[in-house]
């Protein structure tokens, strides 16, 4: 009979050996070899006839090393279930000193080692400290207003095309080749194209670049022309790192063309607003500041609903099974990783697992849930939205639709996760002392990181 022992070896880390008897595994081999003489298909006998010798001598061992591995399993698997046992991932097999001889002549005791990672018991004292937090409310200031209209107006705007690069609201057509510093391409290199207004190009470019017109060229190497942030957006232009900043390119202009701004008419109005009967630019204007004020209130939720996620991580005393985390990371995936790859990865990890098991306890224990209905009813809603229609104007494809979205268990079960999350911070923010508190566009952007101002685990 099967005997399951356990050991401690660290901080929630576990090993756990099964010793299995010939009569745990010996009856249910016998039953699959027999099974595998039903389906064996050898050359020269109809399947199922193949003489039960040959297909224990073809197959016997194979299905025996699996058959001793499935029962060594199965009594884990009991051995966890019945000491109620919560684990990390999947237990891993100790490598044996000696190695395991599983031979189906010579049937005999075995004994397997896992080890296994618990998952802590803990609790979340952030939740009873009556921890205060600020939700953000930025002010539309005339500045910001200002420049958002000027946004738009050029977004909107038309481009004239121009003899030569002149004036700062040219926009300059353009393509990136890596060649060496006579201009020669290089082989295999992929053309880049961009488009930019001239006062975005680096000083130093612009230089180069004024009075420049179509089909003209000239070599340029990043690291020579820009530095520092100018040089990090530069390459982020051209879909490079400051790494390739050393590299010599050859830039073409192929259009030059002078941006011609939007007039604030009711024409742009409707453009911008087709659903919209906007006919003044004071209506304009206080719609678009709706707009922003609407747009930095999600960005301040968002902000809010981080600062509670890094309170909760870096506040709540977890212990975590470290040792059987990194191998596991090593060896227990598809692709394994190696020692650094692994050093480099884990506080990454480790701060989301954190995260894990603070949101599965807190959703299990205050009963946060979301139904199939509230899902398909949540997708249903997204896809009238954008096709620019209401939930109750007659959709007569739309059960066509959802019937294929329900077999989609990538969009479903991203739907759920999203709402569930929502619910989720929306719990959480009643469980802290939340005050409002105004500030600028630019005081807001300067508020520090808050994971940066939590870390400390």
């Amino acid at each position: 009979m099967a005997t399951v022992t356990r050991e401690h070896i660290g901080d929630l880390h576990e090993k756990i050996t099964v010793k299995l008897t010939k009569e745990d595994y010996w009856p249910s081999f016998e039953k699959s070899l027999k099974q595998y003489a039903k389906q064996a298909n050898v050359p020269g006998f109809r399947k199922g006839m193949v003489p039960a010798g040959m297909v224990r001598k073809m197959y016997g061992q194979s299905l025996f090393g699996d058959e001793v591995l499935r029962s060594a399993g199965k009594q884990l698997e009991d051995y966890l279930q019945n000491e109620k046992l919560a684990i990390f991932a999947q237990p891993m097999i100790i490598p044996n000193e000696e190695k395991i001889n599983l031979d189906m002549n010579n049937p005999s005791e075995v004994d397997f080692s896992f080890e296994v990672g618990l998952k802590p018991d803990f609790e979340i004292p952030a939740l009873k400290n009556n921890t205060s937090l600020t939700k953000y409310k930025v002010t539309v200031g005339d500045k910001m207003l200002e420049d958002e209209i000027e946004r738009i107006s050029r977004r909107y705007g038309k481009v004239e095309d121009q003899e030569t690069i002149s004036t700062k609201d040219d926009l300059v057509y353009t393509t990136y080749e890596v060649s060496d510093a006579d201009g020669n391409i290089a082989a295999e290199s992929q053309k880049v194209e961009d488009t930019e207004l001239f006062e975005k190009f680096p000083a130093k470019l612009q230089d180069l670049l004024r009075g420049k017109k179509a089909g003209d060229s000239l070599v340029i190497r990043p690291s020579e022309i820009a530095e520092g942030e100018e040089l990090a957006t530069f390459m982020k232009g051209l879909k490079l790192g400051t790494e390739s900043a050393d590299q010599h390119f050859k830039l073409t202009i192929t259009k030059v063309g002078l941006l011609i701004p939007r007039a604030l008419d009711a024409e742009l109005f409707l453009e911008v607003f087709p659903n919209e009967m906007i006919t003044s630019e004071e209506a304009f204007r206080e719609r678009i500041r709706t707009e922003l004020s609407k747009e930095y209130d999600r960005i301040s939720k968002e902000r809010l609903q981080n600062e509670i996620y890094e309170l909760l991580v870096h506040n709540t005393p977890l212990q975590l099974p470290v040792n059987f985390l990194k191998r596991w990371m090593q060896e227990g995936q598809d692709k394994p990783k190696s020692a650094s790859e692994v050093e480099k990865e884990f506080p990454g990890f480790d701060h989301q697992l954190r995260w894990t098991l603070i949101s599965d306890k807190l959703i299990q224990d205050n009963n946060i849930n979301v139904s199939l209905a509230e899902v398909t009813e949540d997708i249903k809603g997204r896809v009238l939205s954008y096709f620019g229609m209401d939930n109750d104007e007659d959709a007569p494809w739309m059960d066509s639709y959802m019937q294929k979205v329900a077999k989609d268990q990538k969009t479903m079960d991203e739907t759920y996760r999203r709402i569930l999350f929502d619910r989720l911070f929306q719990w959480l923010e009643t469980q802290f002392n939340v005050e409002e508190k105004e500030v600028t566009e630019e005081e807001f952007f300067k508020l520090p990181d808050p994971h940066a101002a939590h870390h400390h685990h």
